[in-house]
């Protein structure tokens, strides 16, 4: 019950920010953590597409938003952002081999490959 109370201030905190400065990165980030965070799927989506406006250039940007896509159940979409994260410089091999956010892309043939293609060679 406290942690819930305690989620939904840190939101409307970060939420009332945002209002004020609807172009504040760090908050629009952190908002969309903490939505995903905590079951709001469709709202993390909606600030990881905000930020990937804001910042078209940022890699982990892209990689949050395919987060998002794969937890809202658009496989295709989440592909095509981690492609972009990849372009743009993301190489956290290690992480995307685990992200549980991931999970239901291990699957996906072409996740697998793209996964191959980052692998660090030994």
């Amino acid at each position: 019950m406290a942690k819930e109370r305690d989620a939904a201030f840190e939101m409307g905190f970060f939420e009332s920010v945002l209002k004020r400065t609807p172009d504040y990165t760090d908050v629009v980030e952190i908002l969309g953590g903490l939505y995903t965070k905590h079951g709001r799927i469709a709202d993390g989506l909606r600030m990881d597409r905000r930020l990937v406006k804001l910042q078209p250039a940022n890699a982990t940007a892209h990689y949050n938003l395919a987060c998002s896509l794969a937890l809202s159940k658009r496989p295709t979409d989440a592909l095509r952002s981690l492609h972009r994260a990849v372009e743009l410089g993301y190489r956290d091999f290690d992480w995307m081999s685990q992200d549980p956010d991931l999970e239901e892309m291990k699957k996906h043939p072409a996740f697998l490959e793209l996964l191959g293609r980052l692998k660090p060679q030994s």
